[in-house]
């Protein structure tokens, strides 16, 4: 008897498309394979950005991992929907977004919630928001370290981590460099501009500490630069995201890094509009569509497909002369980039032994989830 592919489900007549599906069991390879790649997993602080999915939070806080990372307001409640004890917001809230993050903390007591500043005058609001709200609020001062779009320069942080360190209502907890700017296939390459990234930030470190600071918490480390910043070990936690469900782009660019690819999109054939051409249901509102277009989903039993046009609702394809396509055909498709693809939908459908099992919403897709 032959056995199906890993992705294949027996019961795909049951799922209409498109659909996006997650394998518990590969994401749960993913979590112990990150975790077997530091030193200490209390290091690890992964972003919830990719699955946006208390389920998945879940599956880490049991296998041991306290501390996350989110990007919006819904992702922080999500996390504290799922009891973790540690959240930053790696973002600086400003206008209603610091009152959200305020209503938060407050509402779910049992998670220690952190924000990013990187300005006097942001600094001086969130103390003065945190002191009307009998708070003190844990602060990281964010750091550009080459992604130039937020933080500020190492070298022009001495000042605001001073102000910060004696603001009421704030806690200053440590640093926050994010690099999501190095992505190079070539490892060593990545090696060396995380180095050359990382040095100012370490000379920040040792003018505080010469200045009779204790040595401060550094976070940093995306799933590319990962492995590299994971040996520096003087109070330097990790923050990858993607690792969770891994994608095209990642596995293609960073083969040391082995995670199963854990979530896919299920698309079928819809037309054969005209000969050699097929119509497929996975348009730009089923996967994420800023990459080119041949770099957008790879279908692991279409391989062959070259793709012509890609429209709201439709992705069109040259399947060649003489191809064996029929409208109804099912195609598992691995997205290039999962992040984006996964925040198109409302919920994943969970795959285990080749069967659909269930499902995890994916509630933080929302910009609003309670609060």
């Amino acid at each position: 008897m032959e056995i199906p592919a890993w992705y294949i489900i027996n019961n795909v007549d049951e799922l209409d498309t498109p659909a996006l599906i997650v394998y518990p069991d590969r994401v749960k390879s993913n979590i112990d394979l990150l975790k077997s790649m530091v030193d200490d997993p209390f290091r690890l602080r992964p972003h919830a950005k990719s699955h946006k999915s208390a389920d998945a939070a879940l599956l880490m806080i049991q296998s041991g991992i306290s501390k996350f990372k989110c990007a919006t307001i819904a992702e922080a409640e999500m996390l504290g929907i799922a009891k973790a004890t540690d959240v930053l917001l790696a973002y600086q809230p400003a206008g209603p977004k610091l009152q959200r993050f305020i209503e938060v903390i407050k509402a779910y007591p049992d998670t220690t919630y952190s924000c990013l500043v990187d300005n006097d005058y942001s600094a001086n609001v969130m103390s003065k928001a945190a002191i009307e709200s009998n708070l003190v609020i844990p602060v990281y001062i964010d750091l550009n370290v080459g992604m130039n779009r937020t933080g500020l320069k190492p070298k022009c942080a001495f000042f605001l981590f001073k102000t910060c360190s004696v603001l009421p209502g704030l806690r200053l907890m440590g640093l926050h460099a994010y690099d999501g700017h190095i992505h190079d296939d070539d490892f060593a390459v990545r090696e060396q501009r995380v180095a050359e990234a990382l040095q100012p930030v370490h000379q920040l470190r040792d003018d505080l500490v010469n200045a009779g600071y204790a040595k401060p918490l550094l976070i940093a480390g995306g799933s590319p630069t990962m492995p590299i910043i994971a040996r520096l070990k003087d109070n330097v936690e990790l923050s990858p995201g993607t690792f969770v469900y891994w994608d095209k782009g990642y596995g293609d660019a960073y083969p040391e890094q082995p995670f199963q690819s854990a979530a896919l999109l299920v698309a079928r054939v819809i037309s054969l509009p005209e000969d050699g051409k097929i119509c497929i249901d996975l348009g730009h509102k089923s996967v994420s569509a800023e990459r080119p277009l041949n770099e957008r989903v790879y279908f692991l039993n279409a391989p062959e497909l070259k793709f012509i046009s890609h429209s709201e609702e439709h992705l069109v394809a040259d399947a060649g002369p003489n191809h064996n396509y029929k409208v109804g055909d099912v195609l598992y498709g691995l997205p290039f980039h999962v992040c984006p693809s996964v925040a198109l939908y409302e919920r994943a459908i969970t795959i285990e032994n080749n069967q659909i099992s269930g499902q995890w919403k994916t509630i933080a897709r929302d910009r609003k989830i309670t609060i």
